[in-house]
């Protein structure tokens, strides 16, 4: 099936609260504050050099997937990572290559971007079946591990 790349409007914002929700539930059972993850989606309209949101749609204009691309600047390489990130494909659609149209809409984008120096990303240690995909879309794994310390916010 062939699927419309576009980016995210803010009408989407209750779809991508909807997907943000069930996949942080799916891949870590980490149950999301509605209200504070619908004005973090909704914050990164107003601040488009921080990250986007792209949405897979099929051809009958259904919502399949969408993921968040976010960028970090590489002293070392003198450019800028995309990170992909928020990656979520509904159920029904899975297996079906959402995942794969979004992956190459990015890829497509970041070499076309004379800054951007590669695509990265994070996955749960558990979570086989994506690490298998990235796999599959020409990603490897690096030697290093990822490390936060983060601050409650009231």
């Amino acid at each position: 099936m062939n699927y419309a790349i576009r980016p995210a409007v803010r009408a989407d914002i209750d779809l991508l609260v909807r997907f943000n929700h069930a996949m942080a539930q799916e891949s870590e059972d980490k149950p999301l504050d509605l209200a504070g993850l619908k004005a973090g989606i909704a914050a990164l309209f107003d601040r488009p050099a921080d990250g986007y949101y792209l949405i897979a749609d099929d051809a009958r204009g259904n919502t399949a997937g969408a993921l968040m691309l976010t960028f970090e600047w590489s002293d070392w390489r003198n450019g800028r990572f995309w990170w992909i990130q928020s990656v979520y494909v509904a159920p029904e659609h899975r297996r079906k290559g959402v995942y794969t149209a979004l992956h190459e809409h990015v890829r497509n984008a970041a070499r076309a971007d004379k800054e951007c120096c590669g695509l990265r990303l994070y996955v749960e240690r558990e979570n086989t079946g994506a690490q298998a995909t990235y796999l599959a879309m020409g990603m490897v794994e690096t030697h290093y591990r990822l490390y936060e310390e983060e601050f409650v916010r009231s």
